[in-house]
């Protein structure tokens, strides 16, 4: 679900968007919101290093570097393109449904091009400063609605032309709810992980890590009369972190001690050096979890005219990759509880 989100102060800003090829020259420059002239290079729109996916590095990340470009030249907004990706990613799933290839490569390049308007709206998001929950929320919402599309598609195109499913209608629409389920966890369980590093990283600031507690206070401190929208997106975001937490509590445990050992401080420099070592080689695998190789599983599915293999590589490959994650994950965040209640990494 989530992957983005946008500040809620406004200003007046300068943004220069400049060539990712060459960063010193400016291609582009407009006033949008803000006071301060600023220029952005394609490497600050990007959210870490340690965790870009080296697909979005070499295609998805400079193509929506140039629609954030075009997008503040115009004054466009992050949810507006956020909103567009959803209706260019459902008539990406639309064109699956049919069996001409023709019409599946028109789905192919609609379903990319939703995603080089996702990755636009996070770098656009941050150039112009422009964060919310609203903006985080969407932005997950948009790719479910991707694949919502893509497995209607899938379910109806098998029951209309397999000689099995069409006998037994309900048992792709079953494999779908059930695939539906794990895709949501798992993009959920890659999201959290990739925060979590980043807090580590790049601090507070760097990060969108949440707590429950922390958004259920502020649920409670929001009048009911008038604000049912705003509780409505907060309530949810709250369930989805909440839905993160329950599968992670050694990593829950670990955030509770970090309190207790640095009570008035952020976490030392030694241990954000050794929570990075250690967590970094898992950001490969949050990546596999995430839009690309999905992708190219859906692809590869849809070029043998056999669909139903993509809810195959779902329920088995990535649920392997999932659980495997979760494990280390947590092993890891056990090991560094410990070496805290020891008195480790106080310098």
């Amino acid at each position: 679900m989530p992957q983005r989100s946008r500040p809620t102060h406004s200003k007046m800003y300068f943004i220069g968007c400049e060539s990712q090829n060459t960063p010193i020259t400016s291609i582009s420059e407009k006033m949008i919101q803000t006071s301060d002239k600023q220029k952005f290079s394609y490497r600050d729109t990007l959210k870490s290093m340690d965790t870009e996916e080296h697909i979005d590095l070499a295609f998805y990340r400079p193509i929506g570097y140039m629609w954030a470009c075009m997008a503040a030249k115009l004054g466009i907004k992050p949810n507006a393109i956020t909103i567009a990706s959803i209706f260019l990613g459902i008539a990406a799933g639309v064109m699956f449904y049919f069996t001409p290839l023709w019409m599946n490569i028109t789905g192919m390049l609609l379903l990319i091009w939703a995603n080089s308007f996702d990755s636009a709206d996070g770098q656009l998001a941050r150039m112009t400063k422009q964060y919310s929950r609203l903006g985080r929320i969407l932005d997950g919402l948009s790719g479910d609605m991707w694949f919502a599309a893509i497995y209607i598609a899938i379910c109806l195109r098998e029951n209309a032309t397999s000689e099995f499913f069409s006998a037994h209608p309900w048992v792709i629409w079953t494999i779908a709810v059930v695939t539906g389920i794990c895709h949501a966890k798992q993009a959920a369980m890659a999201d959290y992980y990739r925060q979590f590093h980043l807090y580590f990283l790049k601090g507070e600031q760097g990060s969108e890590l949440e707590s429950a507690d922390a958004l259920r206070k502020k649920l409670d401190e929001i009048p009911a009369k008038g604000n049912f929208w705003k509780r409505l997106v907060l309530k949810v975001y709250t369930n989805y972190t909440v839905n993160q937490e329950q599968h992670t509590r050694n990593m829950q445990r670990l955030r509770t001690q970090l309190k207790a050992s640095f009570p008035n401080t952020f976490a030392s420099q030694s241990f954000r050096d050794e929570f990075r070592r250690l967590s970094l080689p898992l950001m490969k695998y949050t990546n596999i979890l995430s839009f690309n190789w999905r992708v190219i599983a859906l692809f590869t599915a849809l070029f043998l005219r056999m669909p139903w293999l993509y809810f195959a590589f779902e329920l088995t490959v990535l649920n392997i990759l999932l659980i495997y994650m979760v494990i280390r994950h947590e092993r890891i965040c056990k090991k560094l509880t410990e070496k805290l209640r020891n008195g480790e990494y106080q310098n």
